[in-house]
This record gives structure tokens, sequence and C-alpha cells, in this order.
């Protein structure tokens, strides 16, 4: 099977669609999307909305930390990330609420975990960005036998890490159309990036198809229009600075 894994939409629905159309030329059967479905962008009921369609297809669904926001925003806004929770919150129905705040924090599929963040502890969303914190992540699947993979976005960039016959992770950076192999003899663990806001400096969006015939994972990105992305943000009335980190890719 062919599965599709793209996280931190982040309500930008022309870098969904694209992401969405990419998946399906390049024969994906299925579908997970790891969190942070809205929060920042400027279309975030679109954006349930497509999603909720694709879980008609069997297509996997995890709550993120903005998601969580967005049903119940702060009462202070302390970090820019809570910068457009309430903004969102209004944008959404009561129905769209309802659903994204009864989405699960993890889904076994096999020997894939899939998560937002780390699976140690995934409520308190926590950012696996080196090798220390993806080995606490790895080590927590001991709850689950039989898992060889976690994946998770939160982190915004892609990168893949694998335990061999020591305790120690290795990382390496994944090249865009790719494909890697990811034996299942050893554990993997993978941060596919953000769908909606890349930060690496390039604004195209990322995505990643594992291949569970063959074992193979093949990181993409995808160029959007993130220009209408980014004037879609302005005429909504949100702050200037996260149309510009759009068009920067930070």
């Amino acid at each position: 099977m062919r599965l599709a894994l793209l996280s931190d939409i982040h309500g930008n629905i022309q870098a969904l669609d694209a992401c969405l159309q990419h998946a399906r030329a390049h024969k994906a059967q299925r579908f997970a999307f790891l969190g942070d479905l809205v929060g920042y962008g400027a279309n975030p009921a679109e954006v349930v909305e497509r999603i909720r369609l694709i879980t008609e297809e069997g297509a996997t669904v995890l709550k993120g930390n903005h998601d969580a926001m967005a049903v119940n925003p702060p009462a202070e806004i302390k970090t820019v990330g809570e910068s457009t929770a309430l903004w969102t919150h209004k944008q959404l129905s009561d129905e769209q609420r309802a659903w994204l705040d009864a989405l699960p924090l993890t889904e076994q599929r096999g020997k894939v975990l899939l998560v937002h963040a780390s699976a140690d502890e995934p409520h308190l969303w926590r950012y696996v960005y080196d090798e220390r914190a993806a080995t606490a992540s790895l080590d927590a699947v001991a709850q689950w036998p039989d898992v060889r993979y976690v994946f998770g976005g939160h982190v915004h960039e892609q990168s893949l890490y694998f335990r061999g016959s020591g305790a120690k992770l290795m990382k390496f950076a994944p090249q865009s159309g790719v494909a890697v192999p990811v034996p299942p003899h050893r554990q993997w663990l993978g941060t596919i990036g953000s769908v909606g806001q890349p930060r690496d400096g390039k604004p195209q969006s990322m995505y990643a198809i594992l291949d569970t015939d063959a074992w193979q994972l093949t990181f993409h990105r995808v160029p959007y229009d993130h220009y209408a992305a980014a004037e879609a943000i302005l005429m909504a009335g949100l702050p200037a600075y996260l149309a510009d980190r759009l068009e920067k890719g930070r």
C-alpha cells in the first residue's frame, strides 16, 4: 500500500490541494493527516472540510496542538502559535470544532505508529528535532511491540532517523523524490515536514509517501501558489508576518 503522510497543513488550502493532487498522481492509495490541520492560515474551515471528505476513503486524521488550541483558545496569548487560535476558532462551525476535538493523538497501522509530535507522551507536544528527542520517541513505542516505524510532523522539517545494531540513532537529510529503503529489521523515525508552512527557507510544500509493500519512504517537495496563500492571509486581516513567512519558507 502507498500511504501519503501529510502534516501541519495550517489552514493553507492552496498547499493542501497541491499535495493531494501530487500524491494521487504518484499513486497514493490512502492518506494520513498527522495533525495541525488549522492555525496560522486563512482557510481553516475549507481545510477541515476537505480532509473530512477524504476520511470517507479510509484516511487517518490525528489531532495536533493547533487543532486543540482552535477548539479551546487560550485566554492569554503568549506565543506566535497562540496568536491566531481565537480567530481560527471563530471561523469553524460547532460541528467542525467537535470533530477536531474528537480526533485521536496516535494511531497504529501494523508496524507503523502515527503521531503529531513525539510518541513520548504525545499530549505534551514535544518536538523531535534531534537525536536525543528521536531516541525518546522511539523508546516510547515499547508499549507497541509490533511497531518499527514512527512518523510525525510538528517540527516543519523533513528528517529521517534509524537505529542500527547499537542503541545510538543515525540521522540523514532526505532528498525530494528519492525513495529511501526502510527495512523493518531496523527501527525508523521520520518527521515528514509541513504541507502548509515549511520552515527551511524554501516555500515548497512537504509531505511523504510510505510504500508498505516495498518498505520504501519517499519525501516530496511540491510547488504551490504560496503568493495566493499569503494574499488570503492579508485579506483575512491576519498579521502580515504570517503571509511573509509563507513566501520565505520560514
